[in-house]
């Protein structure tokens, strides 16, 4: 808006208030779906457990973030958390069903193999959560072997 709503006096289209008499201006609406986000904001929705996968691919093809190297770091890093689980719930919890169907012994294939397969998943969320605590506190932290993944994704596209 090129002029003031109140006093009608000139201010930029990004101001958000005038510099005459102070008051507020309104906003335009944002464009696109990264539009009026923050890049912590974006970061954040990366993490979020089992959907942050969603918000990561759009943050990686909007063209606002394309040099913004520490949200595209999360958002890799967000999508590798979740192809991680991926690999859990669809390859390795039904290896540990397999030898109950096929009349292996239950007692020793069975529990120890759920047991299994649900302590990656409770690391896996955990490692979620404690990359939306980072990331809220504006902390670039890099999981161990995640971080790396993402660091590569980010060197090969530069």
């Amino acid at each position: 808006m090129p002029f003031c709503c109140q006093c009608g006096s000139r201010t930029a289209d990004t101001d958000l208030y005038c510099a005459v008499c102070g008051a507020r201006q309104p906003v335009a609406a944002a464009t696109g779906p990264s539009g009026g986000i923050s890049p912590r904001t974006a970061s954040l929705l990366c993490y979020i457990p089992l959907v942050g996968w969603i918000p990561a691919i759009i943050v990686l093809a909007s063209k606002r973030f394309r040099t913004d190297l520490d949200v595209r770091f999360h958002a890799f890093q967000g999508i590798y958390l979740f192809v991680a689980w991926l690999l859990v719930d669809w390859v390795i919890a039904p290896l540990t069903v397999l030898p109950h169907i096929a009349g292996g012994p239950r007692i020793l294939w069975f529990a120890p193999g759920m047991a299994i397969s649900g302590l990656l998943k409770l690391a896996l969320f955990a490692c979620w959560i404690l990359m939306l605590i980072k990331v809220n506190e504006g902390v670039r932290y890099k999981l161990p072997l995640f971080g790396e993944l993402a660091d590569r994704s980010l060197a090969e596209q530069k």
